[in-house]
């Protein structure tokens, strides 16, 4: 007997108490709660619900509304999560009427208003995501009730500012993990935080923050502060030291150096303190352990040369990414870093490094970007890069390197990105290259490439932005040059190609004609060749992605050449072009009466030509234009004035004898009595008292005549025949 009940009495510890058994979830499907029921048909009716998500809400069990969990026992709502449903409105009170809720999700949608203050009846709550939203206003007060909140997460709405009340270290003792990244808080981190002993992961990046950075009590494990206006030096952070793994402080005003007790951070994987104010030498000691997976020490002033032992163990490194550009970094290139073999990512550009790039570079078999551009290197490429065989973004651009291309370099067939301007490069393209079919950006301007552009060029099917400007190309323009569907640049400026411009395929490339109204509009006006940065995704624990962004405007650049012809009809109906340089030719004919058709335009010039008649109305229509020159041709007729605005022009027609533009209504002017200054010019003084004109005038008057005399002459196609058929057979 005595043993049965002692079993009796295990039996009655190990029941479940019913108190707690009425407050736990269950996978069961319970009734909802009435009250409940009414306050979650409240708040869809308070709604803009566009994709009708919430339609589904009926009947009584609670499996039938989606995104609501319930206690098995008494029904009462514990959760809700409605993230990404596009649902719009202020957030409603009858969002207080769950006394049992337990988390709060509605990230991604487009709520907008204030936080509601009822909020602060929500006793039990614990998780509380509005990120992604559109809300207002500073964080109310009442939220300092919720004394069992472990995560709050506001990210990403942009109206929510004020300062951080310092209340928000000190309401709940459990809080964890705190996120109001991208929002517009300012002012200084309250005190408070900094010494709540609960808190682990914080994101307070992307705000208008400022004060001296200072350091966290407690061991933190994420700390994200990049994008504000923190100053001082940077803490050494030693209550985290086997704890932090992600610190981001990129984007502040932080000063100094970078001292070695960074590098005792024992579980960092991710080390962001690029864009601050950070200087002098790194020092050979900051050595970090082998979790390292990020590091970005980038856009600052840290000089002299790159330490040789960046890791504890170079061959036991999982570093991803190392990333030194825009420095002042001296020296050459440590043979060490060949030795960091799950490299996807490294960036040392706009430094000051000298010497050879490494021959052992093609140990790096897992690299994917290599960005040595904007320094003094010197040599010839390696052909061991043919060993990094997953690579897809080269830049080794504005260095010293010299030498042709090598034909092993075809091997590199993932190569998506090609920059080598600005260096001495020789020989002929592309047959080096011509296993690179997935290129899709290629730079090879300012060399000194020669010979005629080969049809292996049409390997490229993906090409989207092409320059091999100011080279030694000669030949004919081939007629396969527009024949891209993705080309979005191409600039052959600056060489010696000849014959005419192709007018067929030009209707291929979708960009040139823009007819989708949603293309992204670009950068410069020129076709810059700055069009590149990488964005980078750490997931999970050894995987990084790395992404270009193609940054340039859409037009097509052939000045500098010995061009003939005409100018292609279809080239001005390009509706997506955004800048066409055909200056420095010799083009003839009539200007196209289609310019009009070109709506994106913003930049034309076709400028020392030899193209005639008179300049087309159409071409005032171009209301996004900000550059025009059809100077020094022979342009004949009247030029409509202010009246169509080309006014804002000044010296778009210099050099057009045969131009006379219309003034304030006063009838037409010479355009060659109004030459702009450094094109003609007349003297200050007109005559004397003794009706004698200056000397200096006389010589401007002289030359001013011999030069119309001599564009007179040339813009008559009998003459110009004339002549240049007497200097070909004199050649």
């Amino acid at each position: 007997m005595p043993r049965m009940f002692f079993i009796l009495f295990v039996l009655l510890l190990l029941r479940p108490n019913a108190s707690d058994a009425a407050q736990s979830p269950s996978s069961a499907d319970p009734d909802l709660h009435p009250s409940d029921r009414a306050a979650l048909l409240h708040f869809r009716s308070a709604l803009i619900d566009p994709s009708g998500s919430l339609l589904r809400w009926n009947g009584s069990r609670c499996g039938k509304w989606a995104g609501i969990s319930c206690y098995n026992t008494t029904g009462r709502v514990v959760g809700i999560g409605l993230a990404g449903l596009g649902l719009s409105g202020p957030l409603p009170p009858s969002l207080c009427k769950f006394p049992l809720l337990r988390k709060l999700i509605l990230p991604d949608n487009a709520f907008f208003g204030g936080i509601p203050f009822c909020f602060s009846r929500l006793r039990a709550l614990k998780f509380l995501d509005l990120g992604r939203n559109r809300l207002c206003g500073s964080l109310p007060v009442q939220l300092a009730r919720l004394r069992r909140l472990e995560a709050l997460l506001l990210p990403d709405n942009p109206c929510i500012g004020g300062h951080i009340p310092e209340w928000i270290g000190s309401f709940s003792p459990v809080l964890a993990k705190l996120d109001l990244s991208n929002d517009s808080l300012e002012g200084e981190i309250p005190a408070s935080l900094l010494a709540l002993r609960s808190l682990r992961e914080v994101d307070l990046s992307n705000n208008h923050l400022e004060g001296m950075m200072k350091d966290f009590v407690q061991p933190l494990v994420s700390l994200n502060l990049a994008s504000n206006q923190l100053s001082g030096t940077l803490p050494c952070f030693s209550a985290s030291s086997n704890s932090l793994s992600v610190l981001n402080l990129a984007g502040n005003g932080i000063v100094g150096g970078v001292p070695t007790c960074i590098s005792y951070l024992n579980a960092l994987t991710v080390l962001n303190i690029s864009s601050n104010g950070l200087e002098f030498s790194i020092s050979p000691r900051l050595i970090f352990s082998d979790r390292l997976l990020v590091l970005d020490l980038s856009s600052n002033s840290l000089s002299g040369p790159i330490p040789r032992d960046i890791v504890e163990h170079s061959e036991r490194s999982g570093l991803l990414l190392l990333n030194l550009s825009n420095n002042q970094l001296s020296g050459e290139i440590p043979p060490e870093i060949t030795e960091l073999r799950n490299l996807l990512g490294l960036f040392l550009s706009h430094n000051q490094l000298t010497g050879d790039i490494p021959a052992a570079i093609g140990n790096l078999t897992y690299l994917q970007a290599l960005d040595l551009s904007h320094n003094s290197l010197s040599g010839q490429i390696p052909i061991s890069l043919a060993g990094c065989f997953q690579l897809w973004q080269l830049r080794l651009s504005h260095n010293n390197l010299s030498g042709t291309l090598k034909p092993e370099l075809d091997a590199l067939d993932s190569l998506r990105v090609l920059d080598l301007a600005g260096n001495c490069i020789s020989g002929e393209i592309p047959l080096p290259l011509a296993g690179c079919k997935s290129l899709e950006v290629v730079d090879l301007s300012s060399n000194n490439i020669v010979g005629e552009l080969s049809g292996a060029i049409l390997k490229w099917q993906n090409l989207r932005f092409l320059s091999i400007a100011h080279n030694n190309l000669s030949g004919n323009l081939p007629d396969w040059i527009f024949s891209f569907q993705y080309l979005r640049s191409l600039d052959l400026s600056g060489n010696n190609l000849f014959g005419f411009i192709p007018g067929g395929d030009l209707n291929i490339s979708w960009e040139f004609n823009g007819d989708d109204h949603d293309l992204p509009r670009g950068g410069g006006l020129n076709g810059e060749n700055v069009f590149l940065w990488a964005v980078l995704y750490l997931k999970g624990s050894k995987q990084l992605e790395l992404h270009y962004e193609l940054n340039t405007a859409v037009g097509i650049d052939l000045a500098g050449n010995s061009l003939q012809g005409g100018i292609p009809q279809g080239m001005v109906a390009l509706k997506g072009l955004e800048y066409l340089n055909l200056s420095f030719n010799h083009l003839v004919g009539h200007l196209p009466l289609s310019l009009e058709r070109m709506g994106r335009l913003r930049s034309l010039d076709l400028s020392h030509n030899y193209l005639t008649g008179g300049v087309p109305n159409g071409i005032s229509g171009l209301r996004e234009l900000q550059v025009l020159n059809l100077s020094f041709n022979c342009l004949t007729g009247q030029v409509p004035g202010q009246k169509e605005g080309l006014w804002r022009f000044p010296g778009a027609f210099a050099g057009n004898p045969g131009l006379c533009m219309e003034k304030n209504g006063r009838g037409c002017e010479g355009v060659a009595a109004r030459l702009p200054s450094g094109n003609a010019a007349t003297s200050g003084r007109e005559e004397g008292e003794d009706g004698w004109m200056s000397l200096g005038a006389f010589w401007v008057s002289a030359a001013a005549s011999f030069y119309i005399s001599a564009m007179g002459l040339l813009c008559s196609p009998q003459v110009r025949g004339f002549v240049f058929q007497t200097w070909k057979q004199e050649l």
